[in-house]
Formats: C-alpha cells, structure tokens, sequence
C-alpha cells in the first residue's frame, strides 16, 4: 500500500523535497530546526500515513510535539500512533521502525522544555487550546 503525505500543502512539497534528495532537502528545515518524517497507519483507513515534524534527539530515541498549532483537537498523526503505536521514522537519509508513547509527568516537563527551546511558538499553542499537547518519544525498535 503507497504511503499518503500530508495533504497540505506546504507540508506536502516539503515531504517530496525530502525524499527526493535524501533528506539533503528538508532535514534542516531552518536555521538549527530539523525535522523528521513520521509515518502511521490510519486508524480507519488503514493506509500509511505520512508528516514532517519538528524533532529533537533524545538519548536514542526522539521527540516530537502533537501541537496541531493549538488547535483544539490533537493532530490525525497523533490519534493514529494512539490507536497503533508502531510508526515508520525517518530522519535525514535514514529509516527505522519505533514505538511511540507519550511521554508523562517529569518526563513531558523536561521534554516539553527541550521542545520549546527549538521551537518556542509551542509555548503560545498551548495558551490557544485548553487540551495538553502531547510530547510523543520515538523508541527505535
């Protein structure tokens, strides 16, 4: 089954330029912002899924935000790795299989700050929405 890229569009261009070079294109996003591709199965659809997310390493693993730019409802990538939490990771020219979980407690606290040092707009998505916005830990399998 072919995998399904985001359908916006930026995010799609953004995707294929990332694919088709490797990941020289995309991988660094902009200055000192690196993304990763993440891919889910739908949870009705059952198709691949695919999304470029702002990420930071942690330990072996790495850690991405569910901030749908504070939207109120969590983003479809998120609500897919809930209902099967075997995703498809790629980051830069490399591709592994991970299990997501959402990190919790002091854990999310100290992830939330290693995020927001990144990316500090998702300080101002989580005033717009009153849902926690789940920092999710790719575990390389």
């Amino acid at each position: 089954m072919s995998v399904v890229d985001s359908p916006v569009g930026w995010v799609n261009k953004h995707i294929r330029n990332y694919i088709e070079s490797d990941g020289a294109k995309g991988h660094e996003w902009r200055s000192g912002v690196y993304t990763l591709l993440l891919t889910t199965i739908g949870r009705k659809s059952g198709q691949p899924r695919r999304t470029a997310l702002i990420y930071q390493p942690y330990g072996d693993a790495y850690v991405v935000v569910a901030s749908h730019g504070g939207a109120p409802s969590h983003p479809a990538w998120y609500k897919n790795l809930v209902a099967n939490d075997t995703v498809q990771v790629r980051v830069g020219a490399e591709e592994f299989t991970a299990k997501a979980r959402t990190a919790s407690g002091d854990e999310r606290a100290e992830l939330w700050k290693l995020m927001n040092e990144v990316w500090p707009d998702y300080a101002g998505y989580q005033r717009k929405t009153d849902r926690e916005i789940p920092v999710v830990v790719l575990d390389r399998v």
